[in-house]
């Protein structure tokens, strides 16, 4: 009987691969790139799936997602596909990158890469479209803030770990948004301060401006309507004194890193009522 189950569970999954040769060996290819997809492990293969895409950092590939305990163990295995976009290489080197900004420059347009990864993924799956997140650590968390500001109206909700708005930062507000947002950050992260620092022709973007930027998209007042201690994190939230759109800023002692229990606090945002 047990082998006549897994016999029964592998004829089920072997369709769904077919159709989606996204895993770790894999990749899924469109135009100027590829993705990765992790499938919930209880998925009936019917039902609409809510989604998660996530950004790696630099010099990471989209690969690394499926090493990745802590958003298996939160996001797919609470019903959640995850989609794994990978960076551009950069000219001559192995290295992806996420650029997370608009400079005038002739990279990849990795707003619009990522709307046809989003696309060709709805082609292949049904996906709940109300229920579609972004998140990403280091330059992954500042392509979640670029997508916030740029294409807000796809998506419910962002999370940005370790990174911030790349400058230039509009002027006033986000031609797109309102918008859900949680930033986790290190108190002592040196890789990207919150003051960010200048690299060559460009600078990181300072944390406190982002900030500002989504406080204005979200027309929401500039002092925080909760301050709280949740364990590691010490946490703002603008939520009530918005017009629209929901902010979080989650503080821990940590540096440049991915912090234990920040996955629980990116779901527990994104799920909010």
């Amino acid at each position: 009987m047990r082998y006549f189950l897994i016999l029964l569970t592998l004829l089920w999954a072997a369709p769904i691969a077919a159709e989606t040769p996204c895993g770790p060996d894999a990749a899924c290819e469109i135009d100027n790139g590829d993705y990765h997809l992790v499938f919930p492990p209880d998925w009936d293969g019917k039902s609409e799936l809510p989604a998660l895409i996530w950004y790696h950092g630099h010099n990471s590939q989209a690969a690394s997602i499926f090493r990745s305990r802590g958003l298996i163990e939160t996001f797919a295995n609470n019903g959640y596909l995850l989609i794994a976009p990978n960076g551009a290489p950069l000219p001559g080197r192995k290295t992806r990158a996420w650029p997370a900004r608009l400079d005038g420059s002739d990279r990849r347009d990795d707003i619009a890469f990522t709307l046809s990864v989003l696309d060709d993924v709805e082609a292949r799956l049904p996906i709940d479209t109300a229920r579609i997140h972004v998140a990403g650590f280091s330059a992954g968390g500042s392509m979640a803030w670029l997508m916030a500001c740029h294409a807000a109206e796809r998506f419910a909700g962002f999370a940005s770990v370790s990174g911030a708005m790349r400058r230039p930062v509009p002027a006033e507000n986000c031609q797109s948004g309102p918008f859900n947002l949680i930033q986790i950050h290190g108190f002592t992260d040196k890789q990207v301060p919150f003051e960010g620092r200048g690299i060559r022709d460009w600078h990181q973007g300072d944390l406190f401006e982002s900030f500002g930027l989504a406080r204005a998209t979200n027309a929401c007042r500039s002092n925080p309507d909760n301050i709280a201690i949740e364990g590691e994190f010490r946490c703002r939230d603008w939520n009530n004194s918005c017009e629209t759109g929901g902010l979080r800023m989650c503080i821990h002692d940590g540096g440049h890193g991915l912090p234990k229990g920040w996955t629980d606090q990116a779901r527990a945002f994104f799920e909010q009522e």
